[in-house]
């Protein structure tokens, strides 16, 4: 195979300029045997199609520097939680209400769930990625080898999805990771949970917020999210804790809140929480020292959308604070109205 297994990564991220795959190499040429075999794709178009696509190792270099890894609790919340993306949570939420209602009416996922995903995802559709949605799938399918098996497999999801749905292949933009759409939904994700909300005969993740909103809800259902139930509770350790501190979050909630309880972990919930109720400690980096909190199984499921118990703390957050003001804003309203 011509695929260097061995090379340094590093070695990649600085390299000058993006370079046209090359379709001639081993595992290119096998993964097109095996779309034409297993999925009738016409083999000139999808050499074509693949001849024009770009390695970049910028896309190397963004996936090597994840924010969840990088910055500390804090840093990463006040990315997300400002004045200016909870007023624009707001607005989001007013021109979108109708839609919004309806969905968690029919779901069961809270209105704050939608827009802090969506709010943290692409701050409402206004950041949805730059990089076309094909080099970044490519450059990470053949030149990104922790994660190429991964990658290789959503590139032919993205095909598979483009044929379906009419996405423009060659044209469609989103992360450096290949995601898509104001819910930045991958491309297997799209195929799996995407809906068609709107009724209009396309799952448009793109341009129907309808759709868009639609679908978030449906990934929460389809990962068993509990209508009514808590999410997140803040939390202390008292003086006879004698439990673990967990040096990483893992994202399963594998004890119960009994069990925490009982080692000495006192949890701030607003609404009673029964003893075996799945539970986890989780211990964030804040700006005056540890924060404690108990996440719920609800929490582990925003985990799904994103593998990292900060994003999902700072979905919550966010959607929490939106709700909040927006409520405020609706009182001083009526107030002056009066």
């Amino acid at each position: 195979m011509r695929l260097r297994l061995t090379i340094l990564i590093g070695s990649l991220l600085f390299s000058a300029s993006a370079t046209a795959l090359d379709t001639d190499r081993d595992d290119v040429a096998s993964f097109i045997d095996a779309l034409v075999t297993e999925e009738n794709f016409a083999r000139e178009e999808l050499v074509a199609l693949l001849q024009n696509a770009e390695v970049k190792p910028k896309i190397l270099e963004a996936i090597s520097r994840p924010a969840e890894k990088r910055k500390a609790w804090h840093e990463y919340r006040d990315i997300f939680i400002q004045d200016k993306r909870i007023n624009a949570g707001v607005e989001f939420w007013n021109t979108h209400a109708e839609t919004i209602d309806r969905i968690s009416q029919e779901t069961g996922v809270p209105g704050e769930i939608l827009v802090g995903i969506i709010g943290v995802e692409t701050y409402y559709g206004r950041i949805t990625g730059s990089y076309r949605v094909l080099d970044a799938l490519v450059t990470l399918g053949f030149d990104y080898p922790p994660r190429a098996k991964f990658f290789r497999k959503e590139l032919r999801e993205f095909l598979l999805l483009a044929r379906e749905e009419s996405v423009p292949v060659d044209a469609a933009l989103g992360s450096y990771a290949g995601a898509m759409g104001s819910p930045q939904f991958i491309p297997s994700s799209y195929r799996a949970y995407a809906v068609d909300a709107d009724d209009d005969g396309r799952r448009d993740l793109f341009d129907s917020w309808t759709d868009i909103l639609g679908s978030v809800a449906n990934y929460f259902v389809r990962h068993r999210w509990q209508a009514g139930e808590p999410v997140v509770a803040p939390a202390a350790l008292d003086g006879e804790f004698s439990g673990e501190i967990p040096s990483k979050n893992l994202l399963k909630a594998d004890s119960t809140v009994g069990e925490l309880e009982r080692v000495g972990v006192v949890i701030d919930a607003s609404q009673p929480l029964a003893a075996d109720m799945p539970a986890r400690l989780i211990a964030m980096e804040g700006k005056q020292g540890p924060e404690y909190r108990v996440g719920l199984h609800n929490f582990y499921v925003i985990t799904r959308y994103n593998r990292s118990a900060m994003y999902a703390l700072a979905v919550w957050q966010l959607g929490n604070e939106v709700a909040s003001r927006r409520a405020t804003m609706s009182q001083q309203k009526l107030a002056e109205q009066r």
